[in-house]
């Protein structure tokens, strides 16, 4: 069973959800919960195999500029954007969803084109509210 904000950060990464409605969530949660949430994708980007070849193109998809702080903290390979300041929270949920979309559509691509057991990619279709 996944916990309701794995169903909405897996249905980003697929596409099931926009990334507005993403944000939008995301800014109505705590600054702690905000960065609970930080953890958790990077944990998922790990998992879905992202690499630095991955950055440019999340960076753009992100629509955050490359100057910002959690894009060139990304551009040297850098994860710790849960430990920002809370102003830059957003900007690295937007770009970590995009390096997750990213990394688990190449996953699901490779290693689950068949079909596969994975709970994240076999999301129920109306997810359930993660309030």
């Amino acid at each position: 069973m996944l916990y309701a904000h794995e169903v909405i950060l897996n249905g980003l990464a697929q596409g099931r959800r926009p990334v507005t409605e993403g944000v939008e969530w995301f800014d109505g949660l705590s600054e702690d919960d905000q960065r609970k949430v930080l953890h958790a994708l990077v944990l998922f980007c790990g998992q879905a195999r992202a690499c630095e070849e991955d950055v440019p193109e999340s960076i753009a998809r992100s629509g955050i500029r490359p100057t910002h702080t959690p894009a060139v903290m990304l551009t040297k390979w850098r994860f710790g954007m849960e430990a920002l300041p809370a102003y830059e929270l957003t900007k690295s949920f937007r770009l970590l969803v995009a390096l997750f979309r990213i990394a688990d559509t190449r996953r699901r691509s490779l290693y689950c084109a068949g079909g596969c057991g994975h709970a994240w990619h076999n999301l129920p279709d109306s997810p359930r509210d993660a309030t």
